[in-house]
């Protein structure tokens, strides 16, 4: 007679995480998010807390983690920063199984190559003109790189219409942004802004555009930014960010802040991945306006086939 096996106890599978170290986990969780989306926006956190009607100290609890919002807290701060709740939610989002495999597959690629593989991508996916650049130059970046500056300069020399985008918000609101703001909330102010890219790429097939800084915060506005326009992400150091914004009399978004230039550091932090989505950059740290301007037109040259003509 065959004796029975004893039997192998099954290892019980790994649970996930419960209690207060869960809990402490997914709060500061979610104040990463309300903390990168403020930043992305470049909003002081007093400014947020005025649009969500929310105190300030509160705000700074959430951000650091230490705060347990209620729902309606958190939608009151989604409201504010033009989000739906669940964005702040980091266990939140579709299911993408069906993306996992090309997400793996995207992992194996060096970085060098993703550029490449991106417009193969825009070349399957996009509908007929709707990738169409046309001879179209848009600059972004923080304030205080130099978009104004040499934007000018290259739509002189090209003698192309320079646009400014946020100036065409204000002509169609019919008041300044900082208004437009203040009134009626950065969620009008974005979907102005979308509706002035819009028309601009309509009108115009060859034209120099600058963007305000924060065009990155709403997602659809960028993206059409980029497959309509050939996109320059002009860049400097921080310090000379701060600098050039203080002798232009403008301290937005960081007026009567002490902590200036850390939120500053916060703004590009939250915002470096989405200008390096750019076709080309253009560092302009330690040098001089024509310097910047002969490296700009040299890569618009290479981004237009200039020289080919």
């Amino acid at each position: 007679m065959a004796t029975a096996k004893p039997k192998t106890r099954q290892k019980p599978a790994a649970a996930a995480p419960t209690g207060k170290a869960a809990v402490a986990a997914f709060l500061a969780a979610i104040g990463r998010e309300v903390r990168s989306n403020r930043a992305k926006r470049g909003m002081t956190r007093r400014q947020l807390a005025l649009a969500s009607e929310t105190s300030e100290r509160y705000l700074a609890q959430i951000e650091s983690g230490a705060g347990n919002p209620s729902v309606s807290v958190l939608r009151a701060i989604a409201l504010a920063l033009d989000l739906p709740t669940a964005a702040l939610l980091p266990e939140a989002g579709a299911d993408t199984t069906a993306l996992d495999p090309i997400l793996d597959l995207l992992a194996q690629v060096p970085e060098g190559e993703l550029p490449a593989l991106t417009k193969l991508i825009e070349a399957r996916v996009a509908r007929p003109g709707q990738a169409d650049r046309a001879r179209r130059i848009a600059l972004v970046g923080l304030r205080g790189a130099g978009k104004t500056t040499l934007g000018k300069k290259l739509a002189e020399y090209l003698g192309w219409p320079f646009i400014e985008l946020d100036r065409v918000v204000e002509e169609d609101y019919g008041a300044r942004i900082s208004d437009l703001v203040e009134m009626a909330g950065t969620a009008t102010f974005r979907r102005h802004e979308r509706g002035a890219l819009e028309r601009v790429i309509a009108a115009d097939a060859q034209a120099v555009i600058t963007t305000a800084g924060g065009i990155v915060s709403s997602r659809e506005t960028y993206a059409l930014l980029l497959r309509r326009t050939h996109t320059i992400w002009i860049k400097a150091r921080p310090e000379d960010h701060m600098g050039r914004v203080m002798a232009q009399g403008d301290f937005r978004p960081m007026a009567q802040n002490r902590a200036a230039m850390a939120d500053l550091m916060a703004i590009l932090d939250a915002r470096r991945a989405d200008y390096a989505r750019a076709q080309a950059e253009l560092d302009t740290a330690g040098n001089t306006v024509e310097q910047s301007f002969a490296k700009l037109l040299r890569l618009v040259t290479t981004l237009l086939g200039l020289e080919r003509q």
